[in-house]
């Protein structure tokens, strides 16, 4: 049975990926992909989904959302993924539409107007997400879970503290973590071992489709501002756990936890911290990813190009 999922994404050439790997696998049925202020403005974000979505005829409705955090100004990473929040590939002019609907809102009404739980998908800042639970509470309970790349168990990228999605609105990740909702936090403790260096760019361009070309030239610009930025020689390719999780689960090594995020306005804002050894005493609040199969990882990946047509 397909895995009904609404993708919230920033793109971003790694969302870009995760966007790939939803729209392509056959265990997933898409219903919508819906657009956040994050790695770039929400304007460019939505044109790269949108442009995604037209180059591999991936036929699903795009929903803008928040421009901005609920509290803090926007802040966005053109340092990592260039002025147009895509930059590397080259895309026929734009024909695809977005919806006219706040994303919001088609969060929340496809959620209550659903008889299956729907799973949701975030992969930027958690705006998005809150605002639907604000807009509608009773959504809580027509989740499945909500599988997300954010957060840490150990340091962050944007702060030495926090994590660049749940530091950029980290009252919206509260909401979201505090929410009751199964959530299972993809963070850099693991995403950061999913190096993408030149060998794998190159496995995946012998596939020699459009979709393994598209990876190949984001994959490309992605490394190069990962190594001017962090020094990372092969870019840590974060977002697209998501959906390799959603695929086989057994990507993962989870830990169930109290997690707190620190939205203090303090050094550590956008913390999350998780309580492996469950010293607070405290409910737990996520199943958070303690540890990834990597070679599983790229297998995954490469199961999804080769399944493009």
């Amino acid at each position: 049975m397909k895995r009904k999922i609404i993708l919230d994404c920033d793109p971003g050439h790694d969302d870009a990926v995760a966007l790939m790997m939803a729209g392509i696998h056959p265990s997933i049925d898409l219903l919508g992909v819906t657009i956040v202020s994050g790695n770039q403005t929400l304007e460019k974000n939505l044109t790269n989904a949108l442009n995604i979505c037209q180059y591999l005829n991936i036929d699903v409705p795009v929903y803008a959302g928040s421009t901005r955090p609920l509290v803090k100004k926007p802040v966005y990473a053109e340092f990592i993924h260039g002025k147009s929040g895509l930059d590397g590939p080259t895309f026929d002019p734009l024909v695809k539409k977005p919806e006219e609907k706040f994303a919001p809102v088609y969060i929340a009404e496809t959620l209550m107007n659903s008889e299956e739980k729907i799973t949701l998908v975030p992969t930027g800042p958690l705006t998005n997400i809150a605002l639907a639970m604000r807009l509608e509470p009773k959504i809580v309970d027509k989740i499945e879970e909500i599988v997300l790349m954010g957060g840490s168990v150990d340091s962050g990228n944007i702060t030495p503290a926090a994590e660049f999605n749940i530091w950029v609105d980290a009252e919206a990740a509260r909401i979201v973590f505090e929410s009751g909702v199964k959530v299972v936090m993809c963070g850099l403790n693991v995403t950061r071992k999913l190096r993408c260096f030149q060998e794998i760019i190159d496995r995946m361009d012998k596939i020699g489709n459009k979709a393994s070309t598209l990876f190949k030239e984001m994959m490309e610009f992605y490394n190069q501002t990962q190594l001017s930025s962090f020094g990372w020689v092969g870019g840590p390719l974060h977002d697209p756990l998501t959906i390799a999780y959603l695929i086989d689960n057994s990507v993962l090594k989870l830990n169930h936890c109290h997690v707190d995020v620190d939205n203090n306005n303090s050094v550590s804002y956008g913390r999350t911290n998780c309580d492996f050894p469950g010293i607070q005493g405290l409910e737990p609040t996520a199943y958070v990813a303690e540890d990834v199969d990597i070679e599983k990882f790229w297998n995954i990946i490469e199961e999804c190009l080769k399944l493009y047509s």
